[in-house]
């Protein structure tokens, strides 16, 4: 076992040796550029980005066509939201979306805000889920888009999308799901779950950094956007720019990948996180477990450890990477907005640890950790006034 263990999977995944594999003769003898349709070179290219648009396409049961490469989740979000707000806006000004969700939805919905547009953010469960009533009751006629996240960055939370679609096709309102979390962990089907528009993030499914992309649904019915980007029409004019061919071969041979071993590898990281949850629970008292754990992604745990400041507990855990949170946020000294949403108080709030584990983790590591943090937590408490 080498140290430091790495368990912050959520804010981004190592690059599997056969995605690098795959990736690395598209830096070097096979550079063309894709656009080039002049000669091999750029032929090549072309043939790559095609069969990784199919590899992405069957992981999420979409048609290749539906699918248009980004630079990651947080412009697929942004293409998403702000396209179909401009591309619908004579039908209505109405966007409904949760406040847990992640920050490249929730800052696209204030500036759209910022833009004359209406934003309702529904108030969620105590266990992270959605209240779909609450989601029934917000509809009007002026509602052009309902956007919420598949599974959550932080408390590892699956919401229910076939009943989030369904409700949706019914008011004939369209539905975007942040899947940069779920794609690869958990199966998705976009036609059985009626999702119009779905996000996904190369490096979250052990793919480069720096890729995406966006399905969006071409019939029954067909989705119109507005291009964020303009230049050169790449992407069928949807997102210009020259295509990042390394990286999308990348995130579709990691596609391909999760696809193929995401059985077994939904149940051994569930296995390893009942294990370092249970370990943990046995050995301390006064721990919290925040969100729905019969709702949950198999890697994900989020505890919160009374009389404990989460700081305190990052800086003596420093050989095992871990967070408070999402990445994006981890720089701010307030506690997570996140479980605030849930309801979580304030002392729990600044005690919580995200913990993400991935593919390349072992039962060794996860024993380790638990006697890390038990051993810790209890030091930590013992020289804390709250305890006394």
């Amino acid at each position: 076992m080498k140290l430091p263990i790495y368990f912050d999977h959520h804010a981004t995944t190592p690059v599997d040796p056969r995605v690098l594999e795959t990736m690395l003769p598209y830096f070097t003898e096979k550079f063309g550029n894709a656009a080039s349709r002049t000669h091999r070179f750029g032929w090549e290219a072309a043939e790559a980005v095609e069969r990784a648009r199919n590899q992405v396409a069957r992981l999420i049961h979409a048609r290749p066509q539906e699918i248009f490469f980004t630079s990651g989740a947080t412009e697929s979000d942004n293409l998403a939201l702000k396209g179909v707000a401009r591309a619908y806006r004579k039908k209505g000004d109405h966007i409904i979306t949760l406040p847990t969700e992640h920050k490249a939805v929730l800052d696209s919905c204030r500036r759209l805000e910022q833009k004359g547009f209406r934003v309702t953010y529904l108030a969620v469960n105590p266990d992270g889920l959605i209240d779909l009533e609450r989601l029934k009751d917000a509809l009007t006629p002026q509602t052009i888009l309902v956007s919420i996240m598949a599974a959550h960055n932080e408390i590892g939370v699956i919401q229910p999308l076939a009943e989030i679609g369904q409700i949706c096709r019914e008011h004939e309102v369209l539905f975007h799901t942040d899947a940069a979390q779920a794609a690869g962990k958990i199966p998705i089907d976009v036609e059985s779950m009626q999702i119009d528009l779905l996000s996904i993030s190369a490096h979250k499914m052990y793919g480069p950094k720096g890729v995406g992309a966006l399905y969006m649904r071409e019939r029954k019915p067909p989705v119109s956007l507005e291009p964020l980007i303009d230049g050169g029409g790449h992407e069928r004019g949807l997102r210009s720019g020259t295509l990042n061919v390394p990286g999308i071969v990348g995130l579709g041979r990691a596609c391909e990948i999760c696809r193929e071993e995401m059985p077994q590898e939904f149940d051994r990281l569930r296995a390893l996180r009942d294990r370092l949850c249970h370990g943990i629970l046995s050995r301390l008292d006064d721990v919290h477990i925040n969100g729905s754990l019969d709702h949950r992604l198999p890697h994900n745990l989020n505890l919160s450890f009374m009389s404990v400041e989460s700081e305190s507990l990052l800086v003596a855990l420093n050989d095992i990477a871990l967070s408070t949170g999402s990445a994006c946020t981890s720089a701010k000294p307030e506690p997570s907005y996140v479980l605030k949403a849930l309801g979580v108080p304030d002392e729990l709030a600044y005690s919580s640890l995200r913990f993400g584990l991935g593919r390349f983790n072992t039962e060794e590591e996860v024993d380790y950790a638990v006697e890390r943090i038990a051993e810790t937590v209890t030091s930590l408490r013992s020289l804390s006034p709250a305890r006394e």
